[in-house]
């Protein structure tokens, strides 16, 4: 084969569609919201059910695998065979951590997936948009997730009093889904539970190995909801979400 029809093989494949194995994550604790964030059902909708339908819908998610606690996993498989959910291949317990949790979740995923991506059952109102450019970046880049920019000014403590500003233009707040190659997340979080290393998030994980994570433009109703407060802003995503589409 000629170099120029070699290089074109290659830019061909590596620009298929990113086709992914999604993981979503429920099987937190729920400590600040006060109540268990699966049992919240902002607009009648259970948070569960919102989050796996976006996932569900997207045309470049091959399957669903759902992670919970131990006692809740008949509870919500019920539930999601309720509303007839055709991607969602197992819901499996979690384990004691987020890493933990993870690494259940990838292991689960189908052995022939090429991305992964691992999203917050608690951020219900991610949008298409961003899990499309999300995936595209982690093909691309191995390793992608979107960010939104830091607006408030930010200063570090010092004991009662502040210290020094930090420059806000170098910070930026991070949302789900994250999307990896598949081998880099399976071999990171091993890696990570193996050691017992702190993580909050997956790109912290593959951060252990290197490896750096691509930036995306996430978007801000992909709110999380971690208090009560945050359940006023999911019902007014919502609204806002019902009259665009009533004006369409």
């Amino acid at each position: 084969m000629a170099i120029t029809e070699r290089i074109r093989s290659i830019t061909k494949k590596e620009k298929q569609p990113p086709i992914f194995s999604a993981v979503i994550l429920a099987a937190g604790n729920s400590t600040r919201m006060g109540q268990d964030k699966i049992e919240l059902s902002p607009g009648g909708i259970p948070v569960v059910v919102r989050a796996v339908r976006v996932f569900e819908e997207s045309e470049l998610v091959s399957e669903i695998i759902l992670v919970t606690r131990g006692d809740r996993i008949q509870e919500l498989a019920d539930q999601i065979k309720g509303y007839g959910f055709q991607k969602v291949k197992a819901v499996i317990a979690g384990g004691a951590t987020r890493a933990e949790s993870s690494l259940a979740g990838v292991l689960a995923t189908d052995k022939n997936a090429k991305l992964i991506g691992i999203h917050d059952c608690a951020r219900p109102f991610v949008s298409q948009r961003v899990i499309r450019d999300t995936a595209c970046a982690a093909r691309d880049y191995y390793a992608a997730l979107p960010v939104i920019p830091v607006t408030d000014t930010i200063k570090i403590k010092d004991g009662d009093f502040l210290g020094n500003l930090v420059d806000r233009e170098t910070l930026c707040s991070i949302q789900t889904p994250q999307i990896f190659k598949a081998d880099l997340i399976k071999g990171a979080l091993t890696y990570v539970v193996k050691n017992n290393l702190p993580v909050t998030d997956d790109s912290s994980a593959v951060a252990y190995l290197g490896i750096k994570t691509r930036m995306v433009e996430g978007d801000r109703e992909n709110i999380k909801l971690t208090t009560p407060d945050d359940l006023v802003f999911a019902e007014a995503i919502i609204r806002h979400r019902e009259e665009m589409e009533a004006k369409e």
